[in-house]
C-alpha cells in the first residue's frame, strides 16, 4: 500500500536531463510509481537561460503548470508563448519541445501516466 508523502520539492535532487536535444534542463522526480502511485508522475522541469527540452514525440499526453519564468512550446512547428501562470495541455504523439526565452528561470510541473 502506498504511504503518504510530504515534502518540500527542493528537497527532492535535480537530476541533469540527458537526452539528445536537451540543453541546460533539470528535472525533479516529485511523485512517481516508486512512490505507489499507479497512474500519474508529477515532475518539476527548471530550464536554464536559453535552456530548452528536446524536440520530440511520444503517445502520452503532458499537462503542464508554469511556476515561474517564461517560454515558448513548440508544437506542430509553431512556437506558443506562455509565462508564469499558464497551464498547457500537450496532447500525445505531437511533436514538441519546451524553451526558456526569459533572462531567469523557467520552472514548471509536469504530470505524466506512469505506464
Amino acid at each position: 500500500m502506498a504511504e503518504l508523502k510530504i515534502m518540500k520539492a527542493l528537497a527532492v535532487e535535480a537530476e541533469e536531463v540527458t537526452m539528445e536535444g536537451a540543453e541546460q534542463v533539470t528535472i525533479r522526480w516529485l511523485i512517481s510509481k516508486h512512490d505507489g502511485a499507479p497512474n500519474f508522475a508529477m515532475r518539476l522541469f527548471e530550464l536554464g537561460p536559453d535552456g530548452h527540452s528536446p524536440l520530440h514525440t511520444h503517445e502520452w499526453e503532458h499537462e503542464v503548470y508554469v511556476l515561474e519564468g517564461e517560454g515558448e512550446l513548440m508544437f506542430r512547428g509553431e512556437k506558443k508563448p506562455f509565462s508564469a501562470g499558464h497551464f498547457i495541455f500537450v496532447p500525445g504523439g505531437d511533436e514538441h519541445s519546451f524553451i526558456n526565452t526569459g533572462a531567469g528561470n523557467l520552472k514548471f510541473l509536469c504530470l505524466v501516466p506512469n505506464a
